[in-house]
């Protein structure tokens, strides 16, 4: 389906994707779709199959079987698919992880260049005043030479969100981007997030930050034991769930005392 510009209106669409550690299914066939410019959260128990089904987004987790489409790329991964082509699919999107994964000898600017010079083979200079920008808008501008170990985990993890953008994805893929933090250090990474969804980038979000879900996301997705128990708007999903196993894990996530 096309929109009025000629654009795809579903910048992911996943068909039946399964994915198996030894004998442990991990994912059973899930299906769902998310739409251009908006936020998906994925929220659900600990070994639910959230992590999993977002790296199967981005190939770092090669699904068994299913179809996934990102943006213009296509992969059907119950047949072969060759290096390119996988490489091809990664391509359309940016993953940010639980612990910022940033190279701890490279400043914060060379951390963000890295992927747009090396793997892009963009010009420095492009990918240089691309990052200035990139730190300016998460507020580090003053950090770009610095190094990790001298940025709080909010601040590294606002600098993993830059380098994710600096590959100008299709696709915004976060993992738990706040689980890593000390609560006093969410909410700025939180803030960052918000503003991203404000500005049309496509995104989804594995959370635990329930509120933060129901603020930020156009869709949220329930999983439990391997499949999307439920699929809607917030309001619907977190407000006024269908499914009696969506409520009750709102209900622990939301009062645990």
């Amino acid at each position: 389906m096309t929109d009025s510009t000629g654009e795809t209106e579903y910048r992911v669409v996943a068909d039946g994707v399964e994915k198996a550690f030894g004998d442990n299914r991990v994912l059973k066939g899930v299906s769902f779709t998310v739409q251009r410019g908006t936020a998906t959260a994925i929220i659900g128990p600990s070994g639910s199959g959230k992590t999993t089904l977002l790296r199967t987004l981005n190939a770092l987790d090669r699904a068994d079987a299913g179809v996934i489409r990102v943006d213009d790329v296509e992969i059907d991964f119950a047949t072969p698919t060759t290096k390119s082509e996988v490489r091809r699919f990664q391509s359309r999107s940016g993953f940010v992880f639980q612990g910022h994964n940033l190279f701890p000898h490279k400043t914060v600017l060379q951390n963000i260049i890295e992927g747009p010079v090396i793997v892009q083979k963009r010009p420095k200079e492009e990918a240089i005043a691309d990052a200035v920008t990139l730190l300016d808008q998460v507020g580090l501008a003053d950090k770009r030479d610095q190094y990790p170990y001298q940025l709080s985990g909010g601040q590294q993890q606002r600098v993993g969100i830059a380098r994710a953008l600096a590959l100008k994805p299709k696709l915004v893929l976060f993992d738990e981007p706040t689980s890593a933090l000390d609560p006093e250090l969410v909410g700025e990474v939180l803030s960052v997030i918000k503003e991203l969804a404000v500005e049309g980038w496509t995104m989804v979000i594995v959370t635990h930050e329930i509120q933060f879900a129901r603020q930020v996301s156009n869709q949220v997705l329930f999983t439990d034991g391997g499949v999307i128990l439920e699929q809607g708007p917030p309001d619907e999903v977190l407000g006024n769930p269908k499914e009696a196993r969506t409520r009750q894990f709102l209900e622990r996530v939301l009062n645990p005392l």
